[in-house]
């Protein structure tokens, strides 16, 4: 991988691998890249830099806390220094490169998965192998995100440190189900069947006015797609498999049965969000972000199950994370710092405040978590959650290339197996 190939994933930054990226906007006062300093430095033991954004002043308030907290209590004379940076779109992240490279950067910073090829190729990210492995509480997070932060550097090392995240899953009517008489689906087949038993014609006019599921066949579509595919043992490394291929002409099906809503070929997220409000469609796929607003509008009459396991299993998952720098001189204890955030009381005050889902076990297991029936699901699926290819062509294959032909594959323009031949070639050209 060449170095400095930065107009490729300075682009792709911006880009929200869920849809609606996690903690995407932020209200900071910054201006002209100037940091607002938050936590103080009484001039004991070493002093951390630690850029980050947050999404808005009650989000900001809470990391200035935590940074307090941390601190009052580290018992190693560590002082962390926040800086806070606006997200601006993901103009964040080429700020934060910029710095690097120049020499100026943090020693630590929060940071998208996104970012990582393009970090890693240029040296600016220590390596956290040796500080995990010998950590006390590398077990607290699940196997399958440290295997998630490295495929990010398509290495078999880890650069990037767990932090939080959202992971799609499947949102349902509970009224609807019942009316439908059937139960929350436990495999994939039951929760294909539970899409036909779903759509309805409910006023007898013989039109349907409930779909089983709220596809979204536009730009962001091509995460609750990835559930399709591996649904029947299919993957990304390997679309044009049969298996994948059986994927692809499942979701075909849903259209040209009318199990979604004629729609669907252009709905994004305002769309199917509320399509599934107004009861026109039974499920939709999403994450926590949006559940405050469907629990505003629907109250009891909504519910959420994992994307259950066909011949594979897989959902999408979003990400904020924190990485250190390899520039920094103080790299134990900026790892301290990063591990208070993952497992210690910083990961639990910045999800309990943000609605993120912890990556700590013990975090998880507390009732605030569990009794939360949409961060159960999110829990639920940690284990298996993933994301896309981090590459050179994704960003024109999310913008273009997926909702184009996905668009011709509903409307009957292209079979199943040109489409994954298509998605295949444009992945990994």
């Amino acid at each position: 991988m060449k170095k400095m190939f930065t107009s490729f994933l300075i682009l792709f930054l911006s880009i929200g691998l869920i849809g609606c990226s996690l903690l995407s906007s932020n209200t900071g006062e910054s201006s002209e890249g100037q940091g607002q300093e938050q936590g103080t430095n009484d001039g004991e033991g070493t002093t951390i830099k630690y850029w980050y954004w947050a999404d808005n002043s009650e989000y900001s308030n809470v990391m200035q806390e935590i940074i307090k907290e941390f601190n009052k209590t580290n018992g190693k004379g560590i002082t962390v220094v926040g800086e806070e940076y606006p997200w601006d779109g993901g103009a964040y992240s080429e700020t934060l490169f910029t710095a690097a490279m120049g020499g100026g950067g943090p020693d630590v910073a929060s940071f998208k998965l996104t970012s990582t090829p393009l970090f890693t190729a240029n040296d600016l990210l220590a390596n956290l192998d040796a500080f995990i492995n010998n950590w006390e509480d590398k077990d607290e997070i699940d196997e399958n995100i440290y295997n998630i932060m490295k495929e990010a550097s398509n290495t078999d090392s880890i650069y990037v440190m767990p932090w939080n995240t959202q992971i799609l899953y499947v949102y349902y009517r509970p009224s609807i189900f019942e009316k439908a008489g059937i139960d929350v689906p436990k495999t994939y087949e039951e929760f294909l069947a539970a899409i036909e038993k779903t759509t309805m014609d409910t006023n007898g006019d013989g039109k349907t006015d409930v779909y089983g599921f709220g596809m979204r066949g536009a730009k962001g579509g091509q995460e609750p797609w990835g559930s399709f595919i591996y649904g029947r043992g299919g993957n990304f490394e390997n679309l044009d498999s049969e298996a994948s291929i059986k994927g692809m002409k499942d979701f075909i099906n849903l259209y040209e049965k009318g199990y979604v809503p004629p729609t669907a070929t252009t709905d994004g997220f305002n769309e199917i969000i509320s399509n599934f409000k107004s009861g026109r469609t039974a499920m939709t796929i999403h994450h926590t972000g949006s559940s405050s607003g469907m629990i505003e509008a629907l109250g009891e009459d909504v519910s959420a199950f994992p994307f259950p396991a066909g011949d594979g299993q897989w959902t999408s998952m979003g990400d904020t994370e924190n990485v250190i720098f390899q520039s920094s001189k103080n790299k134990e204890a900026a790892f301290e710092w990063v591990s208070y955030l993952a497992t210690g009381k910083g990961q639990e005050m910045w999800t309990k405040a943000t609605g993120n889902v912890p990556v700590s076990k013990s975090v998880q297991s507390m009732d605030y978590f569990q009794e939360n029936k949409f961060m159960k699901a999110s829990i639920d699926s940690q284990s298996y959650a993933g994301i896309l290819p981090i590459l050179d062509s994704t960003t024109e294959w999310i913008n273009t290339t997926w909702p184009n032909t996905i668009a011709s594959a509903l409307m009957g323009e292209k079979s199943a197996e040109e489409t994954m031949k298509i998605l295949k070639e444009e992945l990994y050209k």
